[in-house]
């Protein structure tokens, strides 16, 4: 029986993409599971980075496509609660909503995919000019920082799209997320997870964000039933590191924040956006700091020179 605190039915804004519905037939799922008896409806939403396939992200604004039109949903009445993969939700509340759901948090990773049958020890092992297609500035960095003749390609389209292209010989290998491979059942695609120091993920990587109206108060406390607080303050952690930096969602920016032996510690890199510079820095301390912690590995990477890193990559061409 649902508690009499607890709406009766909850309708979920996402976008339609298989991993996206993935996503919210997940938290659907869980939803269920705290409030037995509850009604959860998936409204889909077609986004800006929906419509435009072919554009690279970074110069479609690149903050917020794909995520807008999913909020718009929820403030005006359409949906009751949505559903982001956090990486793309942009740092800057929107008022009126509230991030009140992040639920435990996949493997956060990325992998190196390379066509079906092949195998690699490691980056090195990489052909000399290899075509390595992402459209993500912060990969493309990375990878540019360790092998300056690989060929960074833009590649656009949902995960199967991804790896068809890669296996149709559009590209030698791809990067792709480990948990959105994990989620979607491709994980015997992955040739090499690529683990920190190699490449750090990005700001939310694997984790998901509910947000709901500000003042449903039963509805963010429902949430919160559904939320893992280790999640939650790494994901604090990384998006006040990010929102300091004001470098947004697709800048060559990567945070891994985790919990080891009972503290909370964090890697941060800012790279030039062709990997010929790169500035790292590293905090630590307690779970209830975690934004004070990453406006602190903000301002530890902006002493190094990683704000100039991010201003540089801003300015007009």
């Amino acid at each position: 029986m649902i508690d009499a605190t607890f709406p009766t039915r909850v309708r979920i804004a996402t976008r339609a993409s298989n991993l996206a519905l993935w996503q919210s037939e997940h938290v659907a799922s869980l939803l269920r599971s705290a409030a037995p008896g509850i009604e959860v409806e998936l409204v889909q939403v077609t986004t800006t980075g929906d419509t435009d396939r072919t554009q690279p992200l970074s110069q479609m604004g690149g903050v917020g496509v794909f995520t807008r039109e999913v909020q718009r949903a929820v403030l005006d009445g359409r949906a009751d609660i949505a559903v982001h993969s956090l990486k793309d939700l942009p740092t800057d509340a929107v008022p009126g909503l509230r991030l009140a759901g992040i639920p435990q948090r996949e493997q956060r990773f990325d992998a190196l995919i390379l066509p079906a049958g092949s195998s690699i020890a490691g980056l090195a092992a990489l052909p000399c000019r290899a075509r390595i297609g992402t459209g993500s500035l912060r990969r493309q960095a990375q990878l540019r920082y360790q092998r300056t003749d690989l060929q960074l390609e833009n590649i656009r389209g949902n995960v199967e799209t991804r790896i068809r292209k890669l296996d149709d010989g559009e590209f030698d290998a791809i990067v792709l997320a480990q948990a959105g491979l994990h989620r979607l059942g491709f994980a015997n695609r992955i040739s090499l997870v690529l683990r920190p120091p190699e490449m750090l993920p990005a700001v939310g990587q694997a984790a998901i964000g509910i947000e709901c109206r500000a003042d449903d108060t039963p509805l963010i406390e429902l949430l919160g039933r559904i939320s893992d607080p280790v999640a939650r303050a790494e994901v604090t952690l990384e998006r006040a590191c990010l929102s300091a930096l004001r470098a947004g969602c697709h800048a060559p920016v990567g945070v891994w924040a985790r919990v080891e032996e009972d503290q909370l510690v964090a890697d941060g890199v800012v790279l030039s956006p062709d990997g010929k510079q790169r500035v790292v820095a590293s905090v630590a301390g307690t779970l209830d700091a975690a934004a004070a912690l990453g406006r602190h590995l903000a301002d530890e990477l902006s002493a190094h020179g990683g704000a100039t890193l991010i201003n540089a990559g801003q300015a007009p061409g």
